[in-house]
C-alpha cells in the first residue's frame, strides 16, 4: 500500500502541475465598454430625436459638445485578448458615433472599426508622421549626398 502511494503522489503532482501550465496558456478574452444589441445601429436614422437615439442605443461611453455645432454621441467597446504574463492585444474595437444639430436631431452617423484608428504616443506628446523614420537607406543617401 506504501508502495502504490509513493508511486502514485509523484504522477498526481506530475499531472495537476501539467494541468495548471496548461491553464496559464490559454489566452483570457475581455470585452471592454458599450455592448450593443444586435440590430440597433440599423434602426438609426438622420432626423432622429436625440431622446430617441437614447432609447435605442442607450447612454453613450462619452460625449462632446460643440457650442455652435451641436452635440456628438459616442458608444466605444473593446475586445483584447491577453496570454498569461504577456501584454494584452486589442483585437477588436468598435466606436459608433452619432452627431447632432443644435435642434438636437440627427445630422450623421457612422461605425469605425479598429482599422479605421490611429495610434498617437501620449507620453512624447508627437503624433508620427509618415516618412519621418530614420532609416539605414535615408542614412546611407544623406552621408553619400551632403558629405557627412
Amino acid at each position: 500500500m506504501i508502495r502504490t502511494f509513493r508511486f502514485l503522489a509523484p504522477m498526481w503532482l506530475a499531472v495537476g502541475l501539467s494541468a495548471t501550465l496548461l491553464g496559464a496558456c490559454q489566452p483570457r478574452i475581455d470585452h471592454r465598454g458599450y455592448v450593443a444589441s444586435p440590430g440597433a445601429f440599423d434602426q438609426i436614422r438622420e432626423g432622429m430625436a436625440k431622446t430617441e437615439v437614447e432609447a435605442i442605443l442607450g447612454s453613450p461611453s462619452t460625449t462632446a459638445s460643440i457650442n455652435f455645432q451641436g452635440d456628438s454621441y459616442y458608444y466605444i467597446s473593446s475586445t483584447t485578448k491577453s496570454r498569461a504574463f504577456l501584454t494584452p492585444k486589442e483585437t477588436n474595437r468598435e466606436v459608433i458615433a452619432v452627431r447632432f444639430d443644435q435642434n438636437e436631431q440627427v445630422t450623421s452617423f457612422a461605425e469605425y472599426g479598429l482599422a479605421d484608428g490611429k495610434i498617437i504616443d501620449l507620453n512624447t506628446r508627437k503624433t508620427p508622421v509618415a516618412g519621418a523614420e530614420n532609416t539605414v537607406l535615408r542614412r546611407l543617401f544623406r552621408d553619400f549626398f551632403l558629405g557627412g
